[in-house]
């Protein structure tokens, strides 16, 4: 068995009261636990609870923003997961969305490929311990040098959609993260990243009631992929005439309506859903696919997420 991962921190379940679960995670034959960072909870603090409570999983962020933090606070971070977990930590790093940057931190979202690049160097030399001064495109930084460097290097990921990040996570980083893809994608993805470690967050909604999954994956997916670089991505896989409508009506201002306007075949394209070992079995055909650490994002049904991460466990 390869890598399986979970995110962190479950819906509606308080931060402090993962635990049990994540003490267990190993021995359900999971690998890794990945956090994200929206409007929720910030991407560190999850993963340096569950740093301690497991002793062996792997932490990631999926991801941080490259613009909401300074590149060196980002640096001191990234070292001080890496210490904590004892060098069980994975940074993920990309450009977030406008909305987070611009509209809820106030940072203008600029030149987000060179940002990314600019901000994945600095990072590569300052988790080595070098003190950095230099002139990035986007920042100029002087005379940092990490206090506690890490004692082992940090590898560094990149979310990346298209051709360009992908290319870039592939020369600079150590792989990509990608998110809201189908599995019939994933063979694109990974022509543009080659042999580089590609991590996919998979929305997972374990229930029988197609309706109430499709229900849910019509909001999420016209909440998400009316951001530019998501529809951008769903223009290069191929899916452009089948989310037009729902890119119209959304611009139009009808946001309640653009999801009615999604194709049923779009949605289970994007949405795991099903029994649990139907899930299980579409989880499965990433990893045929050439995803090496499917990260499994629990979706709302009605039953107790922690028990749904227990029954899709790759050890069950």
């Amino acid at each position: 068995m390869g890598r399986w991962g979970v995110t962190v921190p479950l819906t509606g379940v308080p931060v402090v009261e993962h635990r049990d679960l994540v003490a267990e995670l190993t021995d359900l034959g999971y690998t890794d636990v990945w956090s994200s960072e929206t409007n929720g909870t910030d991407a560190f603090t999850p993963l340096a609870l569950a740093a301690q409570w497991s002793p062996g999983i792997r932490l990631g962020t999926a991801i941080a923003p490259v613009y909401t933090r300074g590149p060196a606070l980002l640096a001191q971070s990234a070292a001080t997961l890496a210490e904590v977990s004892g060098g069980r930590f994975v940074l993920g790093v990309g450009t977030s969305s406008p909305a987070i940057v611009a509209n809820w931190n106030g940072v203008a979202f600029e030149e987000p490929f060179r940002r990314t690049r600019d901000v994945l160097r600095f990072l590569k030399a300052a988790l080595a311990g070098e003190k950095v001064t230099a002139d990035y495109d986007t920042f100029s930084v002087r005379g940092f040098r990490l206090e506690r460097p890490p004692a082992e290097r940090v590898p560094i990921m990149l979310a990346a959609l298209r051709p360009g990040m992908l290319r870039l996570a592939a020369r600079e980083a150590d792989g990509a993260i990608t998110n809201w893809l189908g599995a019939d994608d994933v063979p694109a993805v990974r022509a543009e990243l080659g042999d580089a470690e590609l991590a996919a967050r998979i929305f997972v909604c374990p229930t029988r009631d197609a309706s109430a999954a499709r229900a849910l994956g019509r909001v999420l997916i016209s909440t998400y992929l009316t951001v530019p670089a998501y529809a951008a991505f769903h223009e290069w896989l191929g899916r452009g005439e089948a989310l037009r409508p729902m890119w119209d009506a959304w611009a139009a201002g009808d946001r309640r309506g653009a999801g009615a306007l999604l194709p049923d075949s779009v949605v289970d394209e994007l949405v795991v859903h099903g029994s649990v070992g139907a899930c299980r079995e579409q989880l499965a055909r990433y990893v045929d696919a050439g995803v090496d650490t499917p990260i499994i994002a629990v979706l709302p049904t009605g039953e107790p997420q922690v028990d749904l991460v227990r029954k899709l466990a790759p050890g069950r």
